[in-house]
C-alpha cells in the first residue's frame, strides 16, 4: 500500500474515532501490505488489520486497542510503547 492511500485511510479513521463513529470510516486494512510501514503513534483503535502484513512495521506508541489483529504478521514489528 502506498503512503498516500494509507494516510487517507488513517485520516478517515481519525474522523471516525473523534466523531464517535458518526462520520468518517473505520480503517479497513484487512490483508494490507504494510510491511515496513511507519505507523509510529498512529491511532488504529478499532481498526481492522486482519491478515495484514506488518512485518518490520514501526508501531511505536500506536494505539491498537480493540483492533482486529487476527492472522496479522507482526514478525519484527516494533511495538514499544504501543497500547494493545
Amino acid at each position: 500500500m502506498n503512503s498516500a492511500d494509507l494516510s487517507k485511510i488513517l485520516e478517515e479513521h481519525k474522523v471516525w474515532i473523534t466523531s464517535m463513529r458518526e462520520s468518517g470510516s473505520r480503517a479497513n486494512l484487512c490483508d494490507a501490505d504494510l510491511c515496513g510501514a511507519d505507523l509510529r503513534g498512529a491511532n488504529l483503535r478499532g481498526a481492522n488489520l486482519r491478515d495484514a502484513d506488518l512485518r518490520g512495521a514501526d508501531l511505536c506508541g500506536a494505539d491498537l486497542r480493540g483492533a482486529n489483529l487476527r492472522g496479522a504478521n507482526l514478525c519484527g514489528a516494533d511495538l514499544r510503547g504501543a497500547n494493545l
